[in-house]
């Protein structure tokens, strides 16, 4: 089964600017939509973007205009660059499929937004 590896979190000042990497372990060349999502302390996880085999993406409401995804079919990775960061933003982020049965979730990677 596929595995994923989020990495690139940290602690950054409100304002400040991340960018986050997923690794595949297999290829996502088929998968046709890829996303980031983060759950933060004592709520749901929530897809926060996705991006499809052919590069079309969509965000939240919450993070649009702020964050960016991209994808690497060669490399098998997707990548989250998020700038202009809130505290808001402060959660464990992961990558997966955007699919109704998706594949187990890595470790996701933390971010941590304060001043």
């Amino acid at each position: 089964q596929v595995q994923f590896v989020e990495s690139g979190g940290g602690l950054v000042r409100p304002g400040g600017s991340l960018r986050l990497s997923c690794a595949a372990s297999e290829s996502i060349l088929r998968i046709y939509q890829m996303g980031w999502y983060r759950q933060a302390a004592g709520k749901q996880r929530e897809l926060v973007a996705g991006i499809t085999t052919i590069g079309s993406t969509n965000y939240a409401d919450s993070v649009k205009g702020r964050f960016t995804i991209s994808r690497d079919n060669a490399k098998n990775t997707v990548d989250l660059t998020m700038n202009n960061l809130k505290p808001e933003d402060t959660a464990v982020y992961y990558c997966n499929y955007v699919i109704a049965t998706q594949p187990a979730w890595g470790q996701g990677t933390q971010v941590t937004v304060s001043s």
